[in-house]
């Protein structure tokens, strides 16, 4: 199986929840960290380093011995990432979408694949737990490619839980597309509303099952509740504003390991994502 843990903006706990629901399992689980641009699951799984890799993407090189200036690489790049100008190409790497079509169109063979760092992609693991996460390079501009080298990483023999980046942009669309089931963790704060409005409406153009966890549940509004009651939408969690899990969270610390009867809840949660995705395939 396959969980995807999304928010509609940052700092609703998602992370939290990734981690916690891992841990809580007393299975073989894999979490992929896929917020590249900020991974920080490790710092609560503190795994052990088996592997580290730098990963690259391909990008054209332009072999001006053998180009004719033909401008059949232009045309067809959408993003702008090769130029012809009189009798020089000009490539912008950080643009390039490796898609591949500006090699397949030369007519001439002129063009060549060459590599653009993409970051890191780190191996971990802990009490069981396998870690990937992937570490973007500075200066890199575009997440997906790298998330998508992460996503490689999936065992389709046990538990994967995605921890996706927060947002609804596409880092997210490429972190949570062909997940069996979508976890959004939100807050019961107009902010926290608004981003649940865009996150969901992207989760159901991917057309994947959902449910919600609500963070911070007992302070704010209850608009997220009747929200989630008029779209329904299973909340399967809330965690209580409280201290403690604030000062652990600040350690690095999980509440799975604090206190018993937050494993049992985070194992009823995963219990009731199984549920749903065995009912979802069901009716397919």
């Amino acid at each position: 199986m396959i969980i995807s843990i999304a928010s509609g903006k940052g700092g609703t706990g998602k992370t939290t929840v990734a981690v916690n629901l891992a841990f809580a399992l007393d299975k073989d689980v894999q979490l992929l960290d896929c917020d590249v641009e900020e991974p920080n699951a490790h710092l609560f799984v503190k795994p052990k380093i088996r592997q580290r890799t730098t990963t690259y993407t391909p990008v054209p090189e332009i072999d001006m011995d053998k180009c004719s200036g033909c401008g059949k690489c232009m045309d067809i790049c959408r993003f702008k990432a090769i130029a012809v100008a009189g009798d020089t190409v000009l490539t912008f790497p950080e643009l390039c979408h490796s898609c591949g079509g500006c090699w397949t169109v030369c007519p001439e063979n002129a063009i060549r694949e060459t590599g653009r760092e993409l970051g890191d992609i780190v191996h971990g693991d802990r009490n069981g737990i396998r870690l990937v996460y992937g570490q973007m390079r500075v200066g890199e501009a575009m997440a997906p490619p790298l998330i998508n080298k992460v996503r490689q990483q999936i065992d389709p023999g046990i538990v994967n839980i995605i921890d996706a980046p927060p947002g609804t942009s596409c880092p997210v669309i490429a972190a949570t597309r062909n997940t069996d089931f979508v976890l959004m963790v939100t807050e019961p704060t107009p902010f926290g509303l608004h981003d649940l409005k865009l996150g969901v409406e992207a989760v159901r153009i991917l057309d994947i099952p959902c449910g919600l966890v609500v963070n911070r549940s007992d302070i704010g509004t209850q608009n997220v509740f009747d929200y989630a009651a008029d779209e329904k939408l299973p909340i399967l969690m809330e965690i209580p504003f409280n201290r403690e899990i604030a000062e652990i969270y600040s350690r690095g610390e999980l509440m799975v390991h604090r206190w018993p009867s937050w494993k049992d809840r985070f194992q009823a949660l995963y219990n009731q994502i199984a549920t749903l995705v065995d009912k979802g395939k069901n009716k397919s």
